[in-house]
């Protein structure tokens, strides 16, 4: 529908409508047979990092009232595998959604490698650039936290992404959220996606022990929609880059809500918890919303 139509560097979006990263693994995670993806704006594959890693001790997954904690970590099967049969199975299965491939590592040459051998296979259309994933011993958000190392490893990717753009992932778990994005602005990032995780712990006081098997996780869902929906705020006062924001969105009023605050396109972790198929019912919801509210385009709201 061309009134939900979004575009951004690289993604020609049908709707802004997106899973976040690790949602449906590399488009084979439990339940994906259940959705539909030609009802997404884009796809978003779990991060892929240089060689296959298993993630984190189990369990790695914990539903709470107001959110979900994780702690999978990343999981995958290194980058040859993702290049020659994950990406060109789905792309094979879904030739007309734009494909988002989300790159991870230890160093910033890590980084580079996976961020250029994907980039090559020539069947993505963006890069995400994941320096903020909370659940990794190194790496990750060891990098997001500092601004001359997420401007380094933006520089570097762009580097050897050639026609591919490059959005970064930024953590929230930094004193000025900001600070971290100027820096990918000035590393050539062509695009932001915010925000991951929030770093936290939650203990059974039955046990005495975390509910995640690696002590503390990443925190999403509702709880975390005000504080996501002021970082993209605050993000999109301060640079020209455009936003996929994410934190807690559950409905199509949250959709609008994150426009406002200035991100371009949303994507959707936690929700899929309750409702497989979200992104779906989220584009369905959104025009009777907009006709509610006076809102012609999507594009009214964008910056």
């Amino acid at each position: 529908m061309e009134r939900l139509a979004v575009n951004l560097p690289g993604l020609t979006l049908r709707n802004p409508l997106m899973p976040a990263s690790g949602t449906f693994g590399f488009g084979d995670a439990f339940g994906a047979e259940q959705v539909n993806f030609n009802q997404l704006g884009a796809f978003v594959m779990k991060t892929t990092t240089p060689t296959a890693t298993t993630g984190n001790p189990q369990p790695q997954v914990a539903k709470l009232v107001d959110g979900v904690m994780n702690s999978v970590g990343l999981t995958n099967p290194g980058v040859e595998a993702v290049a020659t049969q994950k990406i060109p199975a789905f792309k094979k299965a879904h030739p007309y959604l734009p494909l988002i491939a989300s790159v991870g590592g230890d160093t910033v040459a890590d980084y580079r490698m996976v961020a250029q051998r994907l980039a090559q296979t020539g069947l993505v259309d963006a890069l995400e650039i994941n320096v903020s994933c909370p659940n990794v011993a190194t790496g990750g958000m060891a990098f997001g936290v500092d601004p001359h190392q997420v401007e380094l490893v933006t520089q570097t990717v762009k580097q050897v992404s050639g026609q591919v753009p490059v959005y970064v992932k930024l953590t929230p778990n930094v004193t000025s959220i900001v600070e971290i994005a100027q820096a990918a602005e000035a590393g050539g990032a062509d695009g932001l996606s915010l925000i991951n995780t929030v770093l936290g712990l939650h203990l059974d006081i039955q046990t005495r022990k975390p509910v995640l098997g690696n002590g503390m996780g990443g925190f999403s869902g509702p709880a975390i929609k005000p504080l996501a929906v002021r970082m993209v705020y605050q993000v999109a006062q301060a640079t020209k880059l455009p936003i996929i924001g994410m934190g807690g969105i559950e409905t199509a009023a949250d959709v609008i809500e994150f426009m406002m605050a200035g991100a371009d396109a949303v994507a959707i972790g936690a929700g899929h918890f309750k409702d497989l198929n979200i992104c779906g019912h989220i584009a369905v919801d959104l025009p009777p919303l907009m006709d509610r509210l006076g809102i012609g385009s999507l594009n009214d709201l964008r910056r």
